[in-house]
């Protein structure tokens, strides 16, 4: 039973992550480039997270190598996007999307964290190809639409193939640990 109900829970919160995007867009939400800002690295941070909980729990060298490569590739954006505020003299706003992420986010990592290690890597690499599906709707859809300054939608754009690229590596270790 306790099973069941986690997994429920996990689903519900994947669910609620993928239908945020829709659902801020549907509110008409206009985001300034800082608060674009703010959600970018904040995505970014928080696949970092899920990743470090990933190299503590798993065994699997799929799982492994996935996780290492979501810390490298994001915290690189993250660099990216620092630099790039830096220079245009912006400083991230906390706003709705971010805090929204960051909620999601805290509750797939209570979660994760929760789930026994038999299952883990399955809910892991679940939660990555839902939560890169989101990311990336929400770069097209939201961030660059909303983008006013250039650079920062030319990065914004830059990282869109290699969201993708996750994605797709997502889903193929998705289809190894499925095995």
């Amino acid at each position: 039973m306790r099973k069941t109900t986690d997994l429920i829970r996990f689903v519900m919160i994947v669910l609620g992550m993928l239908a945020t995007p829709f659902f801020l867009k549907a509110q008409d939400v206009k985001l300034s480039d800082a608060e674009v800002a703010s959600v970018a690295v904040v995505a970014n941070q928080i696949d970092i997270s899920y990743a470090e909980i990933a190299k503590k729990k798993s065994k699997h060298p799929e799982i492994l190598k996935f996780a290492e490569t979501m810390t490298t590739d994001h915290n690189a954006v993250i660099g990216q996007a620092a630099a790039l505020v830096k220079k245009l003299g912006v400083t991230p706003k906390d706003n709705a999307v971010s805090q929204q992420l960051l909620d999601g986010a805290e509750e797939t990592k209570k979660t994760l964290n929760a789930t026994k290690k038999k299952d883990f890597d399955k809910a892991y690499i679940d939660n990555e190809v839902a939560y890169h599906k989101a990311v990336i709707d929400a770069v097209e859809n939201l961030l660059i639409p909303e983008t006013e300054n250039g650079e920062l939608k030319a990065l914004l754009e830059a990282v869109l193939p290699a969201l993708r690229t996750h994605l797709e590596h997502a889903e193929m270790v998705q289809k190894k640990v499925s095995e």
